[in-house]
């Protein structure tokens, strides 16, 4: 069973690195939430200055310093530029399992830049921290988000019907899983 959230130094991967997400992320996380097109299946209007990315990295640190989350970016080894970040959050101790997100940058999108970073976490959130169960929920009309999580050996477990308010309407949230078991038995992992 695992105790608390815990990050990593740093993980590694062929083309990233990934590491705690800090304060002088805050222009790149403004620049990817800021974009209309990126935030566009997250719930939350794009961001218009910097004080909605401190108050983003305020809310997500007392989250962190609780261990009921973890916030890393995805750094490209080539430029040395933040282009997204992973979390986990939502995490509940006693039966040992956390909600996944992620965002990426759009000029790396379909690049296989937040599948190979998110092949590292999940193995990071199994192996050393050792959660049971990982969750995903992606809305219904996000294709790239529902085929990311299907590759990565997440199972779509139902749907949560007009979950999210989206550009006015109400979207479904499809709901995803992924057990620790099913990942330790997969080519994936």
């Amino acid at each position: 069973m695992c105790m608390s959230l815990t990050f990593p130094n740093q993980i590694e991967t062929s083309r990233l690195f990934l590491r705690a997400v800090s304060e002088s992320d805050l222009p790149a996380m403004l620049a990817m939430n800021g974009d209309a097109e990126v935030v566009r299946y997250l719930g939350h209007a794009p961001w218009e200055g910097i004080e909605k990315a401190e108050a983003w990295f305020k809310r997500v640190s007392a989250q962190v310093t609780a261990g009921t989350a973890l916030e890393l970016v995805l750094v490209s080894k080539e430029t040395g530029q933040v282009i997204g970040r992973c979390g986990l959050f939502e995490y509940e101790k006693p039966d040992d399992h956390a909600m996944l997100g992620y965002i990426m940058h759009r000029a790396h999108w379909r690049q296989g830049y937040m599948r190979e970073a998110l092949r590292a976490f999940i193995a990071h959130g199994f192996d050393t921290i050792g959660l049971r169960r990982i969750e995903a929920r992606a809305e219904g009309d996000n294709v790239a988000s529902t085929g990311l999580l299907k590759s990565l050996g997440f199972t779509q477990e139902g749907i949560l019907r007009q979950r999210w308010i989206t550009e006015g309407k109400p979207m479904d949230a499809h709901v995803f899983g992924l057990l620790q078991g099913e990942w330790k038995s997969s080519p994936r992992s």
